[in-house]
């Protein structure tokens, strides 16, 4: 009996440094992981070169897989780096200043508002044309479409050779009637130009952030679009027709030929990843409510995962560029490997946001910078090797010290209490981070387990449970390939929504069922071309409710099925119990505090089959066997600490500190005071000792 042909599916995550490669075989549910250098000259390069390299280490063909997901930053660090064409932007006359006007809003607060100086409008005022046509808040017309204006405006950025327009008029969430006719202008004066329309980017009232988000959209559109097109083509001839799928923000995937179209829902494609990885991982191993703390070179992303799914927002935004369109919710500080030690004017010790990144990286590199790093106090402490990457790139502890002892100098300290204070810093500010997740949106922290993962990730794991109380940290193997598993956990997933304002006493329950019945039809249309079955397809519905008079909305679920009266009063009656949890307060027993309906939202999501999580055999003897040497480590003093190779500790396995277990790509340091326990999946379950 010959055995059945192998079917493997890859998830590739490119990041700044690194592209980090999981391939698992849908036959046994084994993984397979690799890393290969970055190309940030061509990215595509490097994600070809992963794909290559798992199917060598597996020895197999490019025959035997049955799709490829993809995280990217491509649109992330276009906006970030400012790097953007010139961009066009026609909306509806008399409102040509609000991209100028904007939001009151100051980052920071009020307090900021002497010294913030607003950023540069994406698209500037001589690249705004205006067109005569006007519809109210309900989609009824007041005054026609102007098609002289509109060729004016088509020609005007043809002559000026702006190819990338964005389109914004007033209630085109209601009405996209003047829109279309806008693109039909422009698809005859100026047929090669890029245009994304704010009706199919952002459904939803605001018109400054539905403006922005359309804007975004059409300026990432080109090079997103030409990225994703170049892989197809080259992914090719490995996989001939293989499906591609690349992440989104909102916790799914899509193909490649919709990517193209909705570039924008890029915007979080290697967080999302992550998070959504490390859930799978953490609920496996039997935990509902996680804190994930996904910590790089640069940065540490962290978000809240309740029953498996990540929280959403849509008040998300990309650098200067607030985005509407849904997201996970992600809260990144500057607290990476690479973060940079420095001194501020008053003379207080200061980690981050500035990074060292990989080049030149810290001092402890081979090629390292000039400036102390959180990587370079971690070495010197020994609470990492004087490697990485199982020794591929190696550290000089020299120059790491060098460079601190420089830095305590000038702050009277000495070696270790420099170094310890770097890392001190570090863990606060993403204890901070942590707390901005969770409560600052009504959650107790120390209702969660703290999952981390990336290469520095967990370096700091002990030190976070003690600043927040936490009650354990997981810690999945192979922890720096997180983000790349997480790709292969994601269902296909679509978004829609449709701005109706309406009171709830008022609610005209025919017309939100009409509106839902249409967002449905639309989320169909696209699993359909997507390749799933309509048997296969789950819809799921949440609105936007808010108190008459507030300035924002709490999203809520809404049942399947007929929405009667009684439905809708369950949603209302949803809506009081979460504005109870965020803020503390609700109006549930005031009848004289209307609630109000805003937004209808659809999610059109097409199941994707999970890889299996194997559980690993027991191994012989205790966890000696894992034990590699030891070196000195300074924790509270300096002590002669043993080290362990963690792929060597099996199922039960208990390492109590102080000890420092190591893998490739990883390294966590157990503090005294704290124990590592192995679970049946691999994963390092890291607890306070009772007592201490």
């Amino acid at each position: 009996m010959t055995a059945p042909p192998r079917r493997v599916r890859i998830g590739i995550d490119t990041g700044g440094t690194f592209t980090d490669v999981v391939a698992v075989d849908e036959e046994t549910g084994q993984t397979t992981t690799t890393k290969t250098p970055s190309t940030p000259a061509d990215p595509a390069e490097g994600f070809l070169n992963g794909v290559r390299k798992v199917l060598d280490l597996m020895g197999l063909s490019g025959d035997t897989v049955t799709a490829v997901s993809h995280g990217t930053t491509v649109a992330t660090n276009q906006l970030l780096e400012g790097k953007l064409d010139r961009i066009g932007f026609i909306t509806t006359e008399g409102y040509e200043s609000v991209l100028e006007i904007a939001r009151q809003s100051v980052p920071d607060g009020y307090g900021n508002s002497y010294f913030w100086v607003k950023p540069p409008r994406i698209v500037p005022a001589d690249l705004v044309r205006t067109v005569r046509g006007r519809l109210d808040h309900t989609g009824a017309e007041v005054r026609p479409f102007d098609r002289d204006d509109a060729r004016a405006a088509a020609r005007f950025f043809k002559d000026a050779g702006v190819s990338t327009l964005g389109v914004c008029f007033l209630h085109a969430y209601a009405n996209d009637a003047h829109e279309r006719a806008m693109l039909e202008v422009l698809r005859e004066e100026f047929p090669g130009a890029v245009v994304s329309l704010s009706s199919e980017v952002l459904r939803e009232y605001r018109e400054y952030e539905r403006s922005v988000t359309t804007l975004v959209d059409a300026a990432v559109k080109p090079k997103v679009g030409a990225y994703v097109t170049n892989i197809r083509t080259r992914l090719d001839e490995i996989a001939p027709g293989v499906p591609f799928y690349v992440m989104k923000s909102n916790g799914g995937v899509l193909s490649a030929q919709e990517v193209v179209h909705q570039p924008i829902t890029t915007m979080l494609s290697g967080p999302a990843a992550g998070a959504l990885g490390a859930a799978l991982i953490a609920g496996t191993a039997g935990f509902d409510r996680v804190l994930t703390c996904d910590g790089g070179g640069t940065s540490t992303d962290v978000t809240v995962v309740i029953d498996g799914e990540p929280t959403l927002t849509t008040e998300g935004s990309v650098g200067d560029y607030p985005s509407k369109i849904p997201m996970i919710d992600v809260v990144t500080v500057g607290a990476g490997g690479g973060s940079i030690a420095w001194l501020s004017p008053e003379g207080t010790l200061k980690v981050g946001p500035k990074s060292a990144g990989a080049d030149p990286g810290p001092m402890c590199y081979p090629n390292g910078g000039d400036q102390p790093t959180v990587t370079d106090a971690h070495v010197t402490l020994g609470r990492i090797p004087p490697h990485l990457l199982g020794g591929e790139i190696p550290l000089s502890v020299e120059a790491a010290r060098d460079g601190l002892e420089r830095l305590g100098g000038k702050l009277d300290l000495s070696l270790e209490k420099t170094a310890t204070g770097i890392l001190e810093i570090s863990a606060w500010n993403q204890a901070n981070a942590l707390r901005q997740v969770t409560v600052a949106r009504g959650l107790d922290v120390r209702d969660f387990t703290l999952t981390t993962f990336g290469g520095s990730g967990s370096l700091l794991a002990c030190r976070l449970m003690d600043i927040l109380n936490l009650p354990r940290t997981l810690v999945p193997p192979n922890p720096g390939n997180v983000s790349a598993f997480g790709l292969l956990t994601v269902d296909v997933r679509n978004d829609y929504v449709q701005t109706v304002v309406s009171k709830h006493a008022d609610l005209d329950l025919d017309r939100v069922q009409a509106v839902y019945a249409d967002l449905e039809a639309q989320a169909r249309v696209a699993l359909d071309g997507e390749g799933f079955g309509r048997d296969a397809q789950r819809m799921q519905r949440t609105a936007d409710l808010r108190y008459v008079g507030q300035a924002f909305e709490v999203r809520v679920p809404v049942a399947e099925g007929a929405l009667d009266a009684a439905a809708a009063e369950q949603v209302a009656q949803a809506f009081h119990a979460a504005h109870r949890q965020l803020y503390g307060y609700d109006f549930a027993d005031d009848p004289r505090q209307a609630v109000e309906w805003v937004n209808l939202r659809v999610s059109g999501i097409g199941p994707i089959r999970r890889p299996d999580m194997v559980e690993l055999q027991p191994l012989d003897g205790g966890p000696e066997r894992a034990v590699t040497g030891s070196r000195r480590v300074f924790f509270d003093d300096w002590v002669d600490t043993p080290t362990y190779n963690r792929p060597d500790l099996g199922p039960g396995d208990v390492v109590r500190g102080p000890a420092i277990i190591e893998e490739f790509g990883s390294t966590v340091p157990v503090h005294p005071g704290f124990a590592a326990t192995v679970d049946s999946y691999g994963n390092l379950l890291l607890t306070k000792e009772t007592g201490q």
